[in-house]
């Protein structure tokens, strides 16, 4: 072999290698980007999800979709979560302030009691933050223990809505055999002095959220009360008939009741 075709040869050779080595150094970064783009993608796309199930846009939905249990998991233990409440508890107590209530006491703030006034975090951290199919006997026997900790913003607004003078009743879609444990269960975790606790009776287990508390509502204003405000994680704490001048929606990406 001339000089000359050798030295071609061992050209090609180390072009070709120099050729392969940049494939390689260009192709893992691909890879890599291809991985983190997926990952953002998701996480994206599960904050576009609870924002449009806080929207009450994604009505109805039974569960979690699986690929949002993390993201789900995150956001309930973060800090996120807690500034999400007390920017709702700010707002709803400088409009209780504003309010100029009325001197008969008539005047009514609503509360919701899960995930409103109770945490039950300790319950949907040990099924998957929601993602499981809500399971009621599961979830009653939780309930029995008594041992749902406070919604500390929640508390807040109580206590402010309470010092100003409004009635404070409490609705919740708790049946009345759950009564004495969670009034037990809301006493521990500090609320007191309510005026009302109203839970479903054997005729409203059939009902939807929103029915129920709709009738609820309009029963207390065939009695003359005025209902000023309303605290909730659910919009079927909020929609239907009598509502509240204002309400206020606590997050809960966990669940959905109608």
């Amino acid at each position: 072999m001339n000089p000359i075709t050798s030295f071609l040869l061992l050209l090609f050779s180390l072009i070709s290698v120099a050729f392969c080595h940049q494939n390689l150094i260009i192709e893992l970064p691909e890879n890599s980007e291809r991985i983190d783009n997926s990952i953002e993608q998701v996480t994206s796309w599960c904050s576009s999800w609870r924002i449009a199930g806080e929207a009450n846009n994604l009505n109805p939905w039974n569960k979690v979709p699986d690929e949002c249990v993390n993201y789900v998991k995150e956001y309930m233990l973060s800090k996120s979560y807690e500034i999400d409440l007390e920017f709702v508890s700010n707002e709803a107590i400088e409009f209780a302030k504003s309010f100029k209530l009325n001197e008969d006491g008539m005047d009514v703030w609503i509360f919701d009691i899960d995930e409103t006034l109770l945490s039950n975090l300790p319950y949907y951290a040990r099924h998957d933050y929601g993602s499981q199919i809500f399971d009621h006997n599961q979830f009653d026997e939780w309930v029995l223990e008594g041992m749902a900790p406070t919604i500390e913003p929640s508390l807040k607004v109580y206590e402010e809505v309470s010092r100003l003078g409004f009635k404070i009743f409490l609705l919740t879609g708790r049946t009345e055999s759950k009564r004495s444990i969670t009034i037990n269960n809301l006493m521990k975790a500090g609320f007191q002095n309510w005026d009302r606790v109203i839970l479903r009776g054997a005729e409203d287990h059939e009902k939807t959220a929103v029915a129920f508390k709709s009738e609820k509502r309009k029963e207390m204003v065939e009695e003359g009360f005025r209902i000023i405000g309303n605290s909730g994680d659910q919009w079927s704490d909020l929609i239907g008939s009598s509502v509240s001048m204002r309400s206020f929606k606590l997050s809960n990406p966990m669940y959905f009741i109608s």
